[in-house]
């Protein structure tokens, strides 16, 4: 919390409205964590928000009593349009496709908002925030996933859990390619998809990984 006292402030009340200048202020505010959290993550620190905002921090925290409610405003619209790509993604005709209009779509949007990558990939207090607005994505792929078992399209012993891992993959790429080839993740990500899909000549998959490694694995990345 910032080391000068906070004046009183009307506006304080969330359930009354905001004056006009406390409601430009905040919206600074969400279109400067949006910006920076797309760019560089939610490893962004409110103070860096208020100097991108051009506001003081308290000003921050008067509208955003803590990081965790400034994130939830700030990746409302990049959460939204996951939402679509899922409900899109669930009305493909063929589950295949549509797994694979979700992944695609997916990566898209998580190499184009780091933050969002951040929030959906992680396993800490973040995503569990978050997870109302992640449910609608990570239930139609379950769905997806079982419909293309089902139809003989996706290959034995696959999981959920491959497909967060191989979004891991491919958008740690895509941070490390931005100057350099900022489309180079696509190329992978095909490979790794097609690894996916059922065929006649495929041996069996090494054991899938338990919900604890997955998680233990999630953190090791996301700390470093």
């Amino acid at each position: 919390m910032p080391s000068d006292p906070t004046p009183i402030d009307e506006d304080v009340d969330p359930a009354r409205p905001l004056r006009a200048d406390a409601a430009r202020n905040r919206e600074r505010i969400v279109a400067a964590a949006s910006e920076l959290f797309a760019t560089r993550g939610l490893g962004v620190g409110l103070n860096e928000v208020a100097h991108h905002a051009g506001l003081g921090v308290g000003t921050v925290y008067r509208r955003f009593p803590d990081k965790r409610s400034l994130i939830g405003a700030a990746l409302a619209g990049p959460l939204r349009e996951m939402t679509e790509v899922a409900e899109q993604a669930r009305r493909a005709p063929r589950a295949w496709d549509g797994l694979m209009m979700l992944i695609e779509r997916g990566a898209e949007l998580l190499t184009r908002n780091l933050g969002l990558r951040d929030a959906a990939l992680s396993s800490d207090e973040t995503r569990h925030d978050l997870d109302e607005h992640l449910h609608p994505f990570s239930d139609i792929s379950c769905t997806l996933m079982e419909r293309a078992r089902e139809e003989g399209d996706l290959r034995p012993g696959a999981t959920e859990d491959d497909l967060g891992m191989i979004l891991w993959m491919v958008t740690e790429l895509a941070a490390h390619a931005m100057d350099t080839r900022p489309d180079a993740y696509r190329r992978y990500l095909r490979i790794l998809t097609d690894g996916l899909r059922n065929a006649p000549d495929r041996g069996p998959l090494e054991p899938a990984l338990s919900p604890t490694e997955v998680r233990a694995i999630a953190q090791h990345w996301a700390a470093h």
